[in-house]
């Protein structure tokens, strides 16, 4: 379960940071051309190498930050038409499937309390 979760968080993250690019650089920019929204993916560069080695502390960090990208996208899919809605709506879709996966993975993957018996 836990590599699965891994793997999930894994191609969602990536996925994602291929969707801005593509986005961003040549399906539905701002501006013709490309807009400077293309350096929105470097913050998702950050976690990745960390999900990709499952470190605990990487998932439970990341799983906060990935909270901008989809109010990004909800915000653009509910404001933008066309093609970038639907970019918009992919976007969403893949937070919310990382935002789950590392949510799931940091707490499957945590330590259990030791048992310590209180000094009276």
């Amino acid at each position: 379960m836990i590599q699965r979760l891994q793997l999930g968080a894994s191609v969602s993250l990536i996925a994602l940071i291929l969707l801005t690019l593509a986005w961003e650089a040549v399906l539905a920019p701002l501006k013709p051309g490309g807009s400077l929204l293309i350096f929105k993916v470097l913050p998702l560069l950050l976690p990745l190498f960390g999900i990709l080695r499952g470190k605990r502390y990487t998932y439970q960090w990341s799983c906060m930050f990935i909270l901008f990208y989809f109010t990004e996208g909800v915000v653009r899919a509910w404001a933008d038409v066309g093609i970038s809605a639907q970019l918009a709506l992919a976007e969403v879709i893949l937070t919310i499937l990382f935002f789950t996966c590392t949510i799931f993975y940091a707490r499957l993957t945590r330590q259990a309390p030791q048992n310590s018996v209180k000094n009276p």
